[in-house]
């Protein structure tokens, strides 16, 4: 089983991270983090999660943390970069950094994941550099960081805000990570269901208070649940999926961390 944490870089209320313009660069860093997390499950035995929320600024200890909890074999922060002190300049193009030891697992990712974006995008190559960052520095795996283009840059701003650019941008560091890790395609895919989501159902309670308190514990195992109220229930619902499979392999991690869940289509 190979896991990986998808970190977006910051948050919808962190001061200061936006364009000249106003986009905030969470926007960006969490759109790509979302791609990323729907093609790495067309792989086998690929668990993903996400370090960050968009419920709240995450610290950046919060995140590492978490990596090193749950032992991920890789750590993937997306960013989108900015040069000066608030108006429009003219660095542009992408950089990846490792921690100043130069790992080699992680500089070889890096390396790829520059390439593939560059040869994608077509962006300037500022290349594979070293920084004492805190995501870098504090995790206990391979771990990189990606700045996808500059925010402060007239141009590269228009293909930050483009999806088309996020989708490629997180197809790059996939292929990326799935050459450095040999990740096998799924073999035989299910097609996306016509009818609906296949959605994880990890409770239902009568009292609201245990409901909270399952989020909680799901929370802190590294999932995404959310709660809502059904048929007089208080509903724990985690993923949702166009394919089944992929709501089979949640459900297979979920029962060995012992939790009891079920699949309905939505």
């Amino acid at each position: 089983m190979m896991r990986i944490m998808l970190d977006a870089g910051h948050g919808y209320n962190s001061p200061g991270k936006r364009s000249p313009d106003g986009m905030r660069e969470y926007e960006f860093n969490r759109a790509v983090a979302n791609y990323a997390r729907s093609f790495l499950q067309n792989y086998e035995n690929v668990t993903v999660y996400f370090a960050h929320s968009d419920d709240r600024d995450v610290p950046l200890q919060e995140r590492t943390d978490k990596a090193n909890r749950l032992n991920v074999d890789a750590y993937v922060a997306i960013h989108a970069n900015a040069f000066g002190s608030g108006g429009w300049t003219s660095p542009s193009g992408i950089e990846t950094y490792v921690y100043t030891s130069r790992p080699p697992i992680a500089t070889q990712l890096a390396q790829r994941i520059q390439r593939n974006l560059i040869a994608e995008t077509g962006l300037p190559d500022r290349g594979v550099k070293t920084a004492n960052f805190h995501v870098l520095r504090e995790t206990r795996m391979d771990a990189v960081l990606v700045e996808c283009g500059f925010m402060t840059n007239r141009e590269d701003i228009k293909l930050l805000r483009s999806e088309t650019y996020r989708k490629t941008v997180a197809e790059a560091i996939v292929n990326a990570v799935a050459s450095q890790f040999s990740l096998k395609k799924n073999s035989n895919p299910n097609p996306p269901s016509t009818n609906g989501l296949y959605k994880v159902q990890a409770g239902a309670f009568q009292d609201k208070k245990n409901a909270d308190e399952l989020v909680e514990k799901l929370k802190q195992d590294g999932y995404e649940p959310y709660l809502f109220q059904e048929d007089g229930l208080y509903k724990v619902q985690t993923g949702a999926f166009e394919r089944k499979q992929n709501a089979d392999a949640l459900v297979s991690r979920m029962r060995s961390d012992g939790y009891e869940t079920f699949i309905h289509l939505d």
